[in-house]
């Protein structure tokens, strides 16, 4: 099992902005070690059979079709769009406040 240390947690935990106390760190130390060392699994499997995505793209290079076409629509249109809206205001949605 790969050894993380606390410092790389911590480290991890101030990159991610997250404050954890002592105990916490203690905690996440062994779960975060047991989560690098099955991930490592992954490693020891022959992929040397299995050929790479490609990201929709074909071998060749030419982009593979969508799995449906594209059909352009009307919209619904802002009276339709609000009118079960529980509260709208120039025509717009209109929403609580969050700080």
């Amino acid at each position: 099992m790969p050894l993380i240390t606390e410092a790389e947690v911590a480290k991890i935990a101030q990159l991610a902005h997250l404050e954890i106390t002592d105990d916490e760190l203690k905690m996440f130390t062994p779960q975060m070690a047991s989560i690098v060392g099955y991930v490592a699994q992954l490693d020891e499997l022959d992929t040397s059979a299995v050929a790479p995505m490609l990201g929709g793209m074909t071998p060749e290079g030419e982009r593979t079709r969508a799995a449906r076409e594209d059909i352009i629509l009307p919209s619904l249109g802002t009276e339709l769009a609000l009118d079960q809206a529980p509260e709208s205001a120039a025509g717009h949605f209109r929403v609580p406040k969050v700080l």
